[in-house]
């Protein structure tokens, strides 16, 4: 490993960026490069090398039309961002990155030796066109420049500045564009289904060690005391976890809330100093999937609901198979006592299958019972208008 490449390593594990990579066609001594300084696992989520068809098929869910191309490597990079969302530690920030190479091999190609590399922060689309003269190199002296290529633009994105010698010719080919977001583009294509999640940081106190994240779901129209009183309650009984509201700008009945409204939303918890996520799944299973080991803390009506096959189709084999996935991969459920047709109730007077009661976490009604409810609120602040 040369020492320029061996220094921006070192610095990109120093940063607070996690990454999922994707790479099909070369660039595979960038691996070696990233997996073998200290401090790696800082920086790597995971990697995929998509080589056949089929593979890259399940990775993007279709065949691509062209399979080294700017449109399949920006589409991997968009996959693998929406995967470092999943699994990325709180407070991290995440990076995608989608690698597609036609590089020399054993039989001469008819058409150019060429790559496209794409990278992906959450608000940052960044893609390299190189196309590299043919028969000027061998199989690893081309894979040794993608690689090269790859670094810097895992470090660009970073925020790294490196002097780096890339060894081009100066008739090779090398095309480059940036496509820049804000915050309500990022929602948009939330709510188009583009990204699953966009996540704001408005307290980072504990956040640096954490290992999960305590989630509360609802509408939060408005947030109330009530609110704030169950996430910190739930947050006392568990260890080395971060809590963070979560909002569904989807909604399994209703059209979707608007970017306008998502904003007023939001604006509560900045102001409040609370942790908010901003999901497109309104199913709770579904949240368990973009969180992986996250614990979810929900009313026993909730509860009540997630174990009822009416939601799965009616299918009870079916919703059982689904929330023991979510079981395996250390979901957990924290039930705070709710009114249910005028009665209060709590976990214990729920009917949770037997296989998944190790899931679910009772609040004791002695420790939180807040009855009023955020309609409650809303209507008594405006009781001609119907929620939104």
């Amino acid at each position: 490993m040369e020492s320029w490449i061996k220094a921006l390593v070192e610095a990109i594990h120093s940063t607070p960026y996690q990454s999922v990579i994707f790479l099909s066609g070369g660039a595979s001594q960038a691996l070696g490069w990233l997996m073998s300084v200290p401090g790696a696992s800082n920086t790597i989520l995971e990697v995929v090398v998509p080589y056949s068809r089929n593979s890259m098929a399940q990775l993007l869910g279709k065949i691509p039309t062209q399979f080294t191309s700017q449109k399949t490597a920006e589409e991997m990079a968009l996959v693998a961002y929406n995967r470092a969302l999943k699994l990325s530690a709180p407070g991290k920030q995440v990076l995608g990155v989608g690698f597609t190479g036609s590089l020399a091999s054993s039989q001469p190609k008819r058409g150019d030796h060429r790559f496209f590399l794409s990278t992906r922060t959450h608000n940052c689309l960044r893609t390299s066109h190189v196309t590299l003269l043919k028969a000027l190199r061998s199989r690893e002296e081309e894979d040794k420049i993608s690689s090269q290529f790859l670094v810097k633009a895992v470090g660009h994105m970073c925020g790294i500045s490196a002097m780096v010698n890339l060894e081009l010719q100066e008739s090779e080919l090398l095309q480059e564009k940036e496509s820049n977001f804000d915050e309500n583009d990022e929602l948009q294509q939330l709510i188009d289904g583009q990204i699953c999640t966009k996540i704001y940081d408005f307290d980072t106190d504990g956040i640096r060690n954490a290992e999960r994240r305590i989630i509360l779901p609802g509408s939060f129209n408005p947030l109330h005391e009530g609110h704030l009183r169950l996430l910190e309650i739930a947050l006392s009984m568990l260890d080395n976890a971060v809590p963070y509201f979560e909002i569904s700008a989807i909604n399994a009945d209703k059209p979707p809330l608007s970017i306008n409204e998502i904003n007023r939303r939001v604006e509560q918890f900045r102001r409040a100093g609370k942790n908010v996520i901003i999901s497109n799944q309104p199913y709770f299973y579904k949240k368990a999937e973009l969180f992986p080991g996250s614990a979810f803390v929900i009313g026993a009506d909730t509860a009540v609901r997630l174990v009822n096959p009416k939601y799965y189709g009616g299918d009870y084999s079916r919703m059982l198979e689904i929330l023991l996935e979510c079981k395996r991969t250390g979901t957990t459920f924290i039930v705070g006592g709710r009114k249910v047709d005028g009665i209060f109730k709590v976990l214990e007077d729920c009917e949770i299958p037997e296989e998944l009661r190790e899931m679910f976490i009772s609040i004791p009604e002695d420790k939180f019972r807040v009855d009023i409810s955020s309609t409650e609120l809303r209507q008594e602040q405006n009781p001609e208008d119907e929620e939104k």
